[in-house]
């Protein structure tokens, strides 16, 4: 079915003593647009994170949160700069022999001295990628279930709206087929009131007739309604994005509607014109939350 294109998912967990929170919004938008808030640290899986969304989602403005900590031992590097602390006891010592002071020194309080002791994060680039993209595809995931919930309940109103312009199409059909009957009707009508005659020349309202029908035959717009109609419903059942697709549907349908419009003269066919610009306005504005 078609999804909407709002929604929402997050995922949190704790892995081997790694924490990972991944929040994903997303609203209308044109194209597929993606911005990614990403810890420093991990700036280099950005590429992955936008693979892995691409593929799943067609279209929206997706924003991403993404928050980790490290709180495990594994990767921790602990480095002591040997010969900075060497010559730190050396300058100690030398100056405690030129001030006559004691020379005690204290290994921990050397240890605190600037850049003798490190603790460096080794990086765990793909241990914690794999992570990364376990929880992101929970997050992509449950974002997915609300966008197609969502979706479901725009086609059902999508589709209850396409079957009342369906249903008027049929009624100007019907009453398309005794149009040109009724024009020969009124146009003998005229003539015998006009040349005040029970004569009247048949070939003249035979031309008359065919020069009528080719300009007010809504037959081809009506056929090709009919067609859209078809296609429409057939697109509401894809699982692809089809939001521009259906935008170009409706965009045709009324373009084939105001035709119709234009070249009628009759009271009940206007008013299903009317019925069913209504209808497709609602349509098009629906749509434009459709992936």
């Amino acid at each position: 079915m078609i999804k909407s294109m709002t929604g929402y998912g997050k995922c949190s967990e704790e892995i081997n003593k790694r924490e990972y929170q991944i929040e994903i919004k997303s609203v209308n938008h044109r194209y597929l647009d993606i911005s990614i808030k990403l810890p420093r640290q991990l700036n280099y899986l950005e590429g992955q994170i936008k693979k892995a969304i691409s593929t799943k989602i067609k279209r929206g403005k997706i924003d991403v949160f993404f928050t980790f900590e490290n709180y495990s031992e594994e990767g921790k590097e602990i480095k002591i700069d040997k010969d900075l602390a060497r010559r730190y006891i050396k300058e100690m010592k030398q100056l405690a022999f030129e001030e006559n002071i004691s020379s005690d020194i204290n290994i921990v309080e050397v240890f605190k001295l600037p850049d003798v002791l490190n603790i460096k994060n080794v990086p765990e680039d793909d241990l914690i990628k794999q992570e990364t993209m376990t929880v992101l595809d929970k997050a992509i995931n449950q974002l997915l279930e609300m966008r197609t919930n969502e979706g479901n309940k725009i086609a059902e109103d999508l589709l209850r709206r396409i079957e009342h312009i369906e249903a008027e199409i049929l009624k100007i059909s019907e009453k398309s087929t005794g149009l040109i009957q009724e024009y020969v009707v009124k146009l003998e009508g005229r003539i015998k009131e006009i040349m005040q005659t029970e004569e009247i020349d048949k070939s003249r309202i035979a031309q008359e007739v065919v020069i009528y029908a080719d300009k007010s035959s809504i037959e081809e717009e009506i056929t090709r309604l009919k067609s859209h109609v078809i296609q429409f419903k057939d697109l509401l059942q894809s699982n692809e994005a089809v939001g521009k697709k259906l935008d170009f549907i409706i965009q045709e349908m009324n373009r084939e509607t105001n035709t119709i419009g234009s070249k009628s003269n009759c009271l009940e066919i206007t008013n299903s014109v009317i019925n069913m610009k209504t209808e497709l306005e609602d349509i098009r504005e629906q749509i434009q939350n459709i992936e």
